[in-house]
């Protein structure tokens, strides 16, 4: 990196106003969380329902999800230190992973907890508190999923992305309740809402899948996508001055994405003229790929080399 990225190290008000949108949501997110922690409390208590007990433990991890995520948003926004010069973007994948974990120890033990009340069965009580309860929840959730996907779009913040896809998966199993509910209230075959129960459980895990999934990917230094790939390289070969290219190597943290590359030039250029090419290189891939860094490595037109695409080509099966 000649250059730095002039669209990502300026802090510009649009972006600014980014950070704080990423941190406004995920308070959010833990406001619903905990009004709602209270009252599906209040509803399990009254009225018994296994498939309330589901709703009201998935809102205690969204609780612990949330603030994990809040962290995370929080510190992944701090600049590169001496001890972590590519900087904090990783907390957000990190945060995401946390969440996976959460909805997949709730999804196991709502499962087992199905299971008992398929042994045990209790008939629901009280079953139109539950659905005003549900009723709430739906709102709240549906109003926070609407923010959260502005915030999505603005910012295009992995770890929001995992708290949205995980209040998505709220808002249906919020739905199968009211439905659950709504069920039992005028029949007295007991097993309504353990089945409903079981269902939202394998929805859990589904969703929790989904989220550990790209959130792996971003920890393991996942490449971009293959479209992304042959755009870098586009671009690059569009200079006059480029014979070539190898090596490309591509990674995301958080937000963030690293851009590395070899670069072949002519071997008679001077180096002042190498480092001009460079820097156009550098603005052109900057100006397309705005939250990027750029590390290139300049090297002689046709040099017989160790090359990384040999090396990943002789081991691919």
């Amino acid at each position: 990196m000649n250059i730095a990225n002039p669209y990502l190290h300026k802090l510009n008000p649009e972006e600014i106003k980014n950070v704080k949108l990423r941190r406004w949501v995920c308070f959010a997110s833990l406001a619903v969380a905990l009004t709602l922690i209270v009252a599906k409390f209040a509803a399990y208590i009254i009225t018994d329902s296994v498939s309330v007990m589901t709703s009201l433990m998935d809102s205690a991890f969204d609780a612990l999800a949330s603030t994990v995520t809040l962290l995370g948003v929080i510190h992944a926004s701090t600049p590169a230190d001496e001890e972590h010069r590519f900087g904090h973007g990783k907390l957000e994948a990190l945060a995401a992973m946390g969440q996976a974990l959460f909805i997949f120890g709730s999804a196991g033990y709502l499962f087992f907890e199905s299971i008992h009340r398929f042994v045990q069965p209790q008939l629901v009580k009280a079953a139109h508190v539950g659905i005003g309860v549900m009723l709430l929840s739906i709102i709240l959730t549906a109003t926070l999923i609407a923010f959260q996907r502005y915030v999505i779009r603005r910012t295009k913040s992995v770890a929001i992305s995992a708290d949205h896809l995980h209040y998505k998966g709220d808002l249906l199993i919020n739905l199968s309740v009211l439905v659950a509910l709504a069920i039992s209230a005028y029949s007295h075959w007991p097993y309504f809402d353990p089945l409903f129960a079981m269902a939202i459980s394998l929805a859990l895990l589904y969703g929790g899948h989904e989220i550990s999934k790209e959130s792996f990917g971003i920890l393991m230094d996942r490449e971009m996508s293959g479209e992304d790939r042959v755009k870098i390289e586009r671009l690059v070969r569009t200079h006059p001055d480029v014979h070539a290219m190898h090596d490309l190597r591509t990674r995301y943290s958080g937000r963030q994405s690293f851009i590395e590359f070899h670069l072949e030039l002519d071997g008679n250029m001077t180096l002042s003229r190498t480092h001009e090419i460079t820097e156009e290189i550098e603005m052109i891939l900057y100006r397309e790929f705005p939250q990027s860094e750029v590390l290139i490595h300049q090297e002689p037109a046709g040099l017989d080399d160790h090359r990384l695409d040999t090396t990943i080509k002789a081991s691919t099966p």
